[in-house]
């Protein structure tokens, strides 16, 4: 540890804040229909669009409509992927070798773009099409995002609307979303990529002499559009296997800041912007700050993790840092940060291998994925998973001081809680059962690299992964197998739909509802008091769940490290 390195942490966090807070005054404006900068070139477009599709750009959908076309639109997204990757050795743009994936590879990689996960049971470099790259990779990024966005927005306008019957347009959500933010965001971080040396080219390779006259075959490909949007979409994939540790996909330190950084940029936007929507800037701002706060101590403890004595170091008296499967054109301090945002929201992008972390750094790792990616998230869940356990931390207050709860002039009833508990419930009893599942079947532990704690934690890390829509994994997994392609895609399916439909349902509930003026009886939602009983409920609601399997997987693998240094 030194004092660059927790400089460079801070300039990392803080950048992502600093970009996206204010972008959130901007996104507010596009998700309720204000005016904005862009109009005289994108509304002309976004009209046509509409009259193409058929949609009305002031109709007004229930939560199950809404809903509906949600999962609707995500599932057609699904199908097109899938099509594509069975269909690519016959469509344009294919060199020769490729070859149609699996079924079982391509039905996981098809549910793994439109859920926004990026899990990638493939080497996109070696199986993947230019075409599929582009037409099924790169503009999944743009629809999964939008989509997400779009549930974010709805959310926001139920607590704005004074008894309304519906939360917006899932289809009008979707086409400004992308139209107005997605799309010129990544041109714009596309061409920052490519001026830093990110390739953009269709040339599928080219061939080099090495300085000892070998002859060398270097792939390229059009990199920096799709790591633009994966990154502020938070889809994470890569067009490499090995994501931002690749020099193609993440080629200088400059690129390496500015990567970490966009992983949060829309989760951190989409905070702000709710808080504009519902004109109560600082109940947004009181959300923000418990992100951040938990943030900063999970990439905090990571780095001081990865840069303590492990056994092998000290077999060979060295005090250096964990540098085995970092990133070390970059040391451990950015491998860490990286760690640190791309678990903390839903990208799953990886610049160094979560394998090689040390217990104590891959257990923080592997809990930011468990509470549902809220630190800050993804780009729009993140402020659904924050919503769900404030509602949470609301009640709880309430009941303690014997107060019927409110939360931003809404009155939380019965109805709320329930579905804001089985919002939770769901996630956690995808990652548990699929893990205590894979635990006694001789398929899945056939791909398990260790036994022991470490092999425990593999299987945890894969499914809480999935379930969170993360993506990124601990490696070591051999994961493309029938049976972990098909149990991980429906642990996607249960975290994408299991966390947007309650809480879609939560947004449809509280838009009927009257907004109440706050009254001495209501309890402040905006203070240092309910931003640390918030900090509390989160980190107390995932030990409750999932103390019991972290103990058995990275807590007793740190105890038994530790226990090696001693001797």
């Amino acid at each position: 540890m030194n004092a660059a390195g927790w400089l460079e942490i801070a300039v990392t966090l803080l950048l992502s804040l600093a970009v996206g807070w204010p972008l959130g005054g901007y996104i507010g404006r596009v998700w309720t229909g204000q005016p904005t900068w862009l109009d005289p070139v994108l509304e002309p477009v976004e009209q046509v669009i509409y009259r193409l599709c058929g949609a009305q750009a002031t109709g007004n959908q229930s939560w199950s409509a809404f809903a509906w076309a949600f999962v609707t639109f995500s599932m057609t997204g699904a199908l097109f992927v899938f099509v594509l990757l069975c269909a690519q050795d016959v469509l344009p743009f294919h060199p020769a070798g490729f070859h149609p994936l699996t079924l079982d590879a391509a039905f996981n990689t098809a549910v793994s773009m439109a859920t926004n996960t990026g899990w990638q049971p493939y080497a996109g470099e070696r199986s993947l099409t230019h075409l599929v790259q582009m037409a099924g990779i790169t503009v999944q990024g743009f629809a999964s995002a939008g989509s997400g966005m779009a549930v974010a927005a709805a959310l926001a306008r139920g607590f704005a609307a004074h008894r309304s019957g519906g939360i917006g347009n899932f289809w009008v959500s979707l086409v400004r979303n992308n139209l107005y933010i997605l799309i010129p965001g990544a041109v714009i971080f596309a061409l920052i990529l490519a001026g830093l040396g990110v390739p953009q080219t269709l040339l599928r390779q080219v061939d080099a002499s090495t300085v000892e006259g070998a002859r060398q075959t270097i792939l390229l490909g059009p990199v920096a559009s799709q790591k633009a949007i994966t990154l502020l979409g938070t889809e994470g994939v890569g067009f490499f296997r090995t994501n931002s540790a690749h020099p193609f996909e993440n080629p200088s330190p400059v690129s390496n800041l500015l990567e970490a950084a966009a992983l949060c940029v829309l989760a951190f936007g989409c905070v702000s912007a709710f808080g504009r929507v519902i004109r109560a800037p600082s109940e947004a701002r009181a959300l923000a700050i418990v992100m951040f706060v938990l943030l900063a101590a999970a990439a905090s403890i990571i780095y001081v993790a990865e840069t303590g004595p492990t056994p092998a170091l000290a077999m060979v008296h060295a005090n250096g840092p964990n540098m085995e499967g970092k990133e070390v054109r970059f040391g451990a301090p950015s491998s860490s940060v990286f760690v640190a945002m791309t678990t903390g929201s839903t990208a799953g992008a990886t610049s160094s291998t979560h394998e090689s972390l040390t217990p104590l750094g891959g257990g923080v790792a592997m809990f930011l994925i468990l509470i549902g990616g809220i630190l800050p998230g993804g780009a729009g869940s993140g402020l659904l998973g924050i919503i769900v356990l404030t509602l949470l931390a609301v009640f709880i207050s309430g009941q303690m001081v014997g107060r019927t709860p409110e939360y931003l002039g809404k009155r939380i009833e019965t109805r709320e809680v329930k579905l804001a508990v089985l919002a939770t419930l769901l996630l956690s009893i995808s990652t548990l059962g699929f893990t205590a599942l894979a635990s006694v079947t001789p398929q899945a532990l056939r791909a398990v690299s260790v036994a022991g704690p470490h092999g425990l934690s593999e299987m945890l890390y894969a499914y809480a992964s999935s379930t969170a829509n993360n993506g990124s994994s601990f490696e070591g997994i051999k994961d493309n197998t029938v049976y972990w392609n098909l149990t991980t895609a429906a642990a996607m399916l249960i975290g994408r739909f299991g966390l947007a439909i309650p809480v879609l349902a939560i947004a449809g509930r509280f838009a009927a509802k009257p907004k109440l003026p706050p009254s001495s009886g209501t309890f402040p939602t905006d203070g240092p008091l309910f931003m640390a009983l918030l900090c509390g409920v989160i980190l107390i609601t995932a030990g409750l769940q999932y103390f019991p399997a972290l103990a058995l997987g990275p807590i007793v693998e740190q105890l038994q490290m530790n226990a090696a240094l001693r001797r």
